[in-house]
């Protein structure tokens, strides 16, 4: 089966702001579930510095056509200058769930 689902991967710096973003992005329809897991420790090269911090994973479903919205509100409401964006296609999944992803992503709907 074909999809048009997305998965995103994307971290905050707490759960307050991973609670603002999945907010907007079910209210604009971007997003048909975010999920905010627990907190991560992130190890990363910044500005040629060796960094760590604690962040909160969002796993934000979405599809292929509403992901420019998605990527600019993340970027609009981020507080990182770089804020990590990561989409990877949903080659395959049950039938039902794809279709309700892409039920509360409708533009029309």
């Amino acid at each position: 089966m074909s999809t048009d689902a997305l998965l995103v991967f994307c971290t905050c710096p707490d759960t307050a702001c991973a609670g603002r973003l999945a907010e907007r992005l079910l209210e604009q329809g971007l997003a048909a579930c975010v999920t905010c897991g627990p907190a991560v420790t992130s190890v990363y090269r910044w500005q040629g510095r060796l960094e760590r911090s604690t962040e909160v994973q969002l796993l934000i479903k979405s599809t292929r056509t509403r992901y420019p919205a998605l990527e600019r509100t993340i970027i609009e409401l981020h507080p990182y200058e770089l804020p990590e964006v990561l989409a990877v296609a949903v080659e395959r999944g049950l039938a039902g769930y794809l279709h309700w992803i892409q039920q509360c992503t409708d533009q029309d709907g």
